[in-house]
Protein backbone atom coordinates (compact mmCIF):
# COMPACT_ATOMS: atom_id res chain seq x y z
CA UNK A 1 0.00 0.00 0.00
CA UNK A 2 1.03 3.34 -0.79
CA UNK A 3 1.34 6.23 1.22
CA UNK A 4 -1.44 8.27 0.08
CA UNK A 5 -3.66 4.96 0.56
CA UNK A 6 -2.35 4.61 3.91
CA UNK A 7 -3.40 8.56 4.91
CA UNK A 8 -6.71 7.87 3.43
CA UNK A 9 -6.95 4.98 5.48
CA UNK A 10 -6.10 7.05 8.67
CA UNK A 11 -8.30 9.01 7.64
CA UNK A 12 -11.34 6.60 7.21
CA UNK A 13 -10.67 5.87 10.53
CA UNK A 14 -10.64 9.34 12.00
CA UNK A 15 -14.15 10.01 10.46
CA UNK A 16 -15.47 6.92 12.41
CA UNK A 17 -14.04 8.29 15.34
CA UNK A 18 -15.25 11.54 14.59
CA UNK A 19 -18.86 9.63 14.36
CA UNK A 20 -18.60 7.11 17.46
CA UNK A 21 -17.62 10.52 19.33
CA UNK A 22 -20.20 12.07 18.35
CA UNK A 23 -23.06 9.14 19.58
CA UNK A 24 -21.45 8.72 22.13
CA UNK A 25 -21.95 12.98 23.10
CA UNK A 26 -18.04 12.92 23.21
CA UNK A 27 -15.70 15.77 22.12
CA UNK A 28 -14.52 15.35 18.20
CA UNK A 29 -10.67 15.44 18.40
CA UNK A 30 -9.14 18.48 17.13
CA UNK A 31 -5.30 19.00 16.11
CA UNK A 32 -4.27 18.90 20.11
CA UNK A 33 -6.17 16.01 21.21
CA UNK A 34 -4.33 14.56 17.95
CA UNK A 35 -1.30 15.78 19.34
CA UNK A 36 -1.92 14.75 22.62
CA UNK A 37 -2.71 11.30 22.02
CA UNK A 38 0.35 10.95 19.59
CA UNK A 39 2.86 12.05 22.83
CA UNK A 40 0.65 9.18 25.08
CA UNK A 41 1.86 6.67 22.33
CA UNK A 42 5.26 8.02 21.79
CA UNK A 43 5.33 7.50 25.31
CA UNK A 44 4.06 3.84 25.67
CA UNK A 45 6.32 3.54 22.41
CA UNK A 46 9.65 4.51 24.33
CA UNK A 47 8.68 1.74 27.16
CA UNK A 48 8.27 -0.76 24.67
CA UNK A 49 12.29 0.11 22.53
CA UNK A 50 13.36 0.33 26.55
CA UNK A 51 11.67 -2.95 26.87
CA UNK A 52 12.91 -4.49 23.38
CA UNK A 53 17.11 -3.56 24.56
CA UNK A 54 16.48 -5.01 27.91
CA UNK A 55 16.27 -2.37 30.04
CA UNK A 56 12.31 -2.73 31.14
CA UNK A 57 10.18 -5.70 31.39
CA UNK A 58 7.45 -5.85 29.40
CA UNK A 59 4.68 -8.65 27.55
CA UNK A 60 4.24 -9.19 23.77
CA UNK A 61 7.49 -6.75 23.43
CA UNK A 62 7.42 -7.02 18.94
CA UNK A 63 3.19 -6.81 18.95
CA UNK A 64 2.82 -4.15 21.36
CA UNK A 65 5.81 -2.18 18.98
CA UNK A 66 3.59 -2.87 16.07
CA UNK A 67 0.62 -1.19 17.65
CA UNK A 68 2.23 1.86 18.68
CA UNK A 69 4.37 2.56 15.57
CA UNK A 70 1.67 2.14 13.55
CA UNK A 71 -0.75 4.29 15.94
CA UNK A 72 1.77 7.08 16.08
CA UNK A 73 1.96 6.96 12.03
CA UNK A 74 -1.85 7.33 12.38
CA UNK A 75 -1.56 10.00 14.35
CA UNK A 76 0.87 11.71 12.28
CA UNK A 77 -1.38 11.27 9.02
CA UNK A 78 -4.51 12.86 10.82
CA UNK A 79 -2.91 15.51 12.62
CA UNK A 80 -0.94 16.38 8.80
CA UNK A 81 -4.13 16.67 7.42
CA UNK A 82 -5.85 18.68 10.38
CA UNK A 83 -3.29 21.17 9.78
CA UNK A 84 -3.47 21.16 6.09
CA UNK A 85 -0.17 19.85 5.32
CA UNK A 86 0.43 17.94 2.17
CA UNK A 87 2.47 14.92 4.02
CA UNK A 88 3.74 13.09 0.84
CA UNK A 89 4.89 16.24 -0.59
CA UNK A 90 6.48 17.82 2.47
CA UNK A 91 8.69 14.13 3.38
CA UNK A 92 9.63 14.71 0.09
CA UNK A 93 11.08 17.76 0.28
CA UNK A 94 12.90 17.08 3.69
CA UNK A 95 14.22 13.74 2.87
CA UNK A 96 15.36 15.74 -0.30
CA UNK A 97 16.98 18.42 1.55
CA UNK A 98 18.85 16.20 4.47
CA UNK A 99 20.01 14.09 1.14
CA UNK A 100 22.14 17.58 -0.36
CA UNK A 101 23.22 18.24 3.18
CA UNK A 102 24.42 14.86 3.98
CA UNK A 103 26.13 14.26 0.78
CA UNK A 104 27.78 17.66 0.46
CA UNK A 105 29.29 16.65 3.86
CA UNK A 106 30.39 13.29 2.44
CA UNK A 107 32.26 14.92 -0.15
Amino acid sequence: MDIQRLQQRALEISKKYDTLNKQRGQKIWDDADVMAGFVGDVGDLIQLVMAKNNLRSRDNIQEGLEHYLSGCLWSIFVLADKLGIDITAAFTKNMDTLDQKITQKLQ
